[in-house]
């Protein structure tokens, strides 16, 4: 990686950081210029506007949350033992010390009706995302791990709502207790889905 490189990861982990708590509309060229110190027309040269910083910057969460979350998983035998570390990843990425949480279900709330770079991309992440769920799920279900008859899209669905539901409680309501209750959903629907013995 060159230098140019490597100062522009380090510019994208602040923009970043920045965005979880501004959000990524709160996020400027000129907001991120008076957290770091520096010109604007210096950070121009990096990111040529609002638009281009903000798409960076959710393609920097994104790669995140692929090394952390689902490469992690990947190591994992297929079938349940993967779909449970890809759950237990994402719980963990929820946790992370970041004020405004995780960016992209953030993102997906302000950019939902808005069109755009920056929505084509959250939606083009969320789908990606929801396939690499079902995939993980008829992986479980070819183990013999859930049942043959497992919809792997309702499952997936089921299980994207607890992280939500999880995001929701532990930030907007402080509770506490939101990790135990996902786990004890997560651990409920897999039972639910389990072959008949």
């Amino acid at each position: 990686m060159s230098k140019g490189q490597r100062t522009r990861e380090l510019i994208l982990d602040d923009a970043l950081a920045l965005a979880s708590q501004v959000g990524l509309e709160g996020l400027s060229i000129g907001s991120l210029a008076a957290r770091l110190s520096l010109s604007k027309s210096g950070l121009f040269a990096h990111f040529g506007s609002k638009q281009d910083l903000q798409v960076l910057t959710l393609k920097q969460a994104q790669r995140l949350f692929q090394k952390d979350v689902f490469e992690p998983a990947l190591a994992e035998p297929s079938g349940l033992p993967r779909l449970r570390a890809l759950f237990s990843n994402w719980l963990a990425w929820l946790e992370r010390d970041r004020p405004g949480g995780c960016l992209m279900l953030a993102a997906s709330a302000e950019y939902d009706d808005r069109p755009g770079a920056v929505r084509d991309l959250l939606v083009a992440g969320e789908r990606e995302l929801r396939g690499a769920i079902a995939k993980a799920i008829r992986l479980a279900i070819d183990a013999g791990h859930l049942a043959p008859q497992t919809d792997p899209w309702q499952l997936g669905f089921e299980i994207v709502g607890i992280v939500l539901a999880t995001h929701h409680d532990r930030r907007l309501l402080g509770d506490a207790r939101s990790l135990s209750r996902a786990e004890e959903a997560f651990e409920r629907l897999i039972q639910a889905c389990r072959p008949a013995s």
